[in-house]
């Protein structure tokens, strides 16, 4: 088309010139205007589909690097037991034990009305067990048995060559330490207890349904103020009452104590009564 356009204005010559003009015009003016627009259309062509991408979301800053000297590296196994990073609460020893266990042995030292019919000299034994709840506080059980061999008194009154006669004792009592020095100590006690005292006498002369003297009165087989009939002999008595005492201690061992005690021992049962004071020595663990 364009070629025809050229030969219709070649063929037309008066105008040729003036054609020729107009040409040039247009060539010099359209065509930069043409070129701008195709340039510009292509940037914005360009352009347009990046306009439209969603926005990236931005990134978190980045947390700066720590050196080991400044911040130490956590290891898997302190995250997963972060208890290992706590150091734990040292624990302070204790200065006590526990339980304690003793044995002691000794001699008996009547009082009151049955140093009237036992002598003294009698051997004592005793086993125990305390729980401890502190240094200085605890709780002490003990058994024990003791001898009260009568006098030559007693036995005129009874009538009788020879006899034998002993209590029993189960006794609970709350026992004081008292710290002294790192080998020396010592405690105290006092508490119930239950005691039995039985006995027997020998052949006697004397005869049933008599009167009673004041041997038998402590003996406890008077029955209104009458011998009874061939039960007199024999004498069983369970007797309540209390018993208190103390001890010094002196640590053999790291595990082993002697201790020497003294203990005084009250029961009483229907207006009879046997007191009995020990003394013992013995070992604790």
């Amino acid at each position: 088309m364009f070629e025809r356009f050229v030969k219709v204005v070649g063929s037309a010559a008066p105008i040729r010139s003036g054609m020729s003009c107009l040409v040039t015009i247009c060539l010099v003016t359209i065509c930069p205007v043409t070129i701008c627009l195709s340039m510009a259309g292509a940037v914005y062509a360009q352009e347009t589909p990046q306009a439209q991408q969603p926005a990236e979301a931005p990134q978190p800053a980045a947390t700066p690097a720590t050196t080991p000297a400044t911040t130490p590296a956590t290891t898997p196994a302190t995250q997963e037991n972060p208890e290992v990073e706590t150091p734990m609460r040292r624990v302070k020893p204790r200065d006590y034990k526990d339980w304690l266990f003793n044995v002691s042995a000794g001699v008996n030292l009547p009082n009151g009305t049955t140093e009237q019919f036992v002598r003294g000299g009698g051997p004592a034994v005793d086993a125990g067990v305390a729980r401890n709840f502190s240094k200085y506080l605890g709780l002490r059980m003990d058994l024990s048995w003791t001898d009260l061999p009568l006098r030559s008194s007693a036995l005129e009154l009874a009538q009788a060559p020879n006899a034998s006669s002993h209590v029993y004792g189960l006794t609970f009592d709350p026992v004081v330490y008292i710290p002294a020095t790192s080998i020396y100590s010592g405690y105290v006690f006092i508490g119930p207890g239950f005691f039995r005292r039985v006995g027997k006498v020998g052949p006697s002369t004397a005869v049933p349904g008599g009167s009673c003297n004041a041997f038998w009165n402590w003996w406890g087989t008077c029955l209104n103020g009458s011998l009874p009939l061939g039960t007199f002999l024999k004498a069983n008595e369970n007797e309540f009452g209390y018993n208190f005492g103390g001890g010094i201690v002196r640590k053999a061992t790291d595990k082993i104590d002697l201790y020497a005690e003294f203990r005084a021992i009250h029961g009483s049962y229907a207006g009879n009564t046997t007191d009995v004071r020990t003394l013992t020595f013995g070992v604790r663990w």
